[in-house]
């Protein structure tokens, strides 16, 4: 072999050992990594959105309760992974424990302010109510981290009612009844001289007759029978108690189930529109009057034409109510990853009250809380 050959050879195998050291370094830097990963994490990194969520409802509301046995998410909404409990030893495992306001308010319950709570778990303070009824919230400061109400910017949005399309065209015939005997009338319980309701109902019942049921009139009506009642009339008063942002409560709705065209009182028309198919109902404030309100009633229930293409979206839609606590509850789950983990409502008078409040996104180090 000459020298050239051997210098060749040489500078080779050198080139070879640098490689083979290159890559030895390459792949323990790899198994160093690989060893400092820990078998959980691993799992925990491709199923933490597939565990079960547990909501603890601390109490029912209004005392009345459901059952919660079995798998109740699935079997009733099909959502699955949520686990609905209302025994208070579990409240160290729950993810999310739900306190409604209005037990809070009156004081027959109170928060369990007293246990230790325990690392990331969430309160949700739950209210259907508008901020005329929800009581003073000042002393609930730096302690919920989580909303379940009716309106829209909620954390967990529940309505009272919302509309579902058809999975056929419905046929217009069918849905609208036909033995309207009543131009208008209004189901009230609640009646007080104070509420706006009460005095746009004495300037239209002076225009036109306005049948009334309800408690305040003592001609209450049974839930069997309060659909077919609301039927037999041209126009339902789905008039709220109070005006307050997306205050929107089964009245609509009602309306809309039994085939009576709802004439609203409550938040601005573009809520209602938000919500509400176009043409199905009549806002009190597009009107100058009342007296010029009443007159239009009149007029459309002599229209036939006109009066029945308010229903024109039955074709398509479906009424949908909520009415089952159980579902608001496992709402919570669906939403339960994608909601922050450190938000808290500083000031939860002022979200309720205020529609531009933001809750803030903190840390408290010293509770616990997260």
């Amino acid at each position: 072999m000459t020298v050239l050959g051997t210098k060749k050879t040489c500078l080779l195998l050198s080139f070879l050992c640098v490689l083979l050291l290159c890559l030895f370094n390459i792949w323990l830097r790899g198994f160093q990594v690989l060893t400092t990963i820990k078998p959980f994490d691993i799992l925990n990194s491709s199923s933490s959105n597939n565990r079960n969520v547990t909501i603890l409802l601390w109490y029912w509301p209004n005392n009345k309760p459901m059952s919660l046995e079995g798998d109740v998410c699935w079997d009733l909404y099909r959502i699955p992974r949520c686990k609905l409990v209302n025994q208070h030893f579990l409240f160290p495992s729950a993810d999310v424990v739900v306190f409604h306001n209005r037990e809070l308010m009156e004081g027959s319950q109170k928060l369990p302010l007293d246990l230790p709570r325990p690392q990331g778990q969430r309160w949700a303070w739950m209210s259907f109510e508008s901020p005329a009824h929800t009581g003073h919230l000042q002393q609930y400061a730096n302690i919920f981290n989580m909303t379940i109400s009716y309106r829209r910017d909620a954390d967990i949005t529940v309505p009272y009612g919302e509309l579902l399309p058809k999975e056929a065209g419905g046929h217009l015939e069918e849905d609208v009844p036909l033995n309207k005997s009543t131009l208008v009338c209004w189901v009230v319980s609640n009646f007080h001289n104070y509420h706006k309701r009460t005095a746009v109902y004495k300037e239209l019942n002076a225009v036109v007759p306005v049948k009334v049921y309800g408690k305040w009139p003592g001609s209450a009506l049974s839930n069997e029978a309060l659909l077919p009642t609301i039927s037999q009339c041209y126009f339902y008063l789905a008039f709220e108690n109070s005006i307050a942002k997306d205050y929107i409560t089964e009245k609509l709705w009602n309306a809309y189930q039994s085939g009576a065209v709802p004439v609203v009182l409550g938040p601005p028309i573009s809520d209602y529109k938000d919500v509400a198919p176009p043409n199905s109902f009549i806002h009190v404030d597009q009107f100058a009057s009342v007296r010029v309100l009443g007159k239009f009633l009149q007029e459309l229930a002599e229209d036939k034409k006109t009066y029945n293409e308010y229903f024109s979206w039955k074709q398509q839609w479906k009424v949908k109510m909520f009415s089952d606590w159980r579902e608001g509850l496992c709402k919570i789950c669906v939403q339960y990853n994608s909601l922050p983990q450190h938000k808290v409502y500083s000031d939860l008078q002022a979200w309720d009250k205020d529609n531009t409040y933001k809750a803030s996104i903190v840390f408290f180090p010293n509770t616990g809380f997260f």
